[in-house]
């Protein structure tokens, strides 16, 4: 069984995709703070303009994971614009009040890898994809278990909505976060 993208059929500006990550590729230096939220700590990263870095898990994995991409140890700075805006619009999220990001993005990663974040942010609010589907949006429909090795080292979380890549069967795979964590937010945009 194959599962259809569940998309909008009218122009919402609500579906529009949630950011751009054809803007410049993250670097070097990494900013941090971590945000409260209402499914636990959140690690925010940003080269100081842009956000590069939602993840739901604060550790020393993860800032491994950071030094090893960026080669620097991330700097606290907690008073930085973007992380107040991502603040206040995650909090919009989980309030219900918010279905799209306006977020200057960066990330880095592998050309493919991009293309398929940028894939990502072309899911709606309230929709899921397989797989499948979005190696064939990219235009490589034999590349459904590549496009799952890209979704897993998303560095921008919910923003970059890989929570919203289900299995052909409907199925909850393949979430970095947790099931728990998937469940949570595709109930809360009311995906299940």
């Amino acid at each position: 069984m194959t599962t259809s993208m569940n998309t909008s059929s009218h122009t919402d500006p609500t579906t529009e995709p949630s950011g751009t990550i054809g803007l410049p590729v993250a670097s070097a230096p990494v900013y941090s703070t971590i945000i409260d939220t209402e499914i636990g700590p959140v690690l925010l990263n940003s080269d100081g303009t842009h956000l590069t870095g939602l993840y739901l898990d604060v550790s020393e994995a993860i800032d491994a994971r950071l030094h090893k991409t960026f080669g620097v140890d991330p700097t606290p700075a907690d008073d930085l614009e973007i992380f107040e805006r991502t603040k206040a619009q995650l909090g919009e999220y989980f309030a219900g009040e918010r279905t799209r990001f306006d977020l200057p993005l960066a990330a880095k990663g592998t050309e493919f890898q991009r293309q398929v974040w940028e894939a990502l942010t072309h899911i709606p609010f309230g929709g899921t994809a397989g797989y499948g589907e979005l190696a064939e949006m990219l235009g490589r429909p034999g590349a459904a278990r590549a496009v799952g090795a890209a979704n897993g080292k998303n560095p921008i979380s919910i923003i970059v909505p890989c929570h919203r890549v289900i299995g052909a069967d409907g199925s909850m795979t393949g979430y970095a976060w947790g099931e728990a964590n998937k469940r949570h937010l595709l109930t809360l945009e009311n995906s299940l």
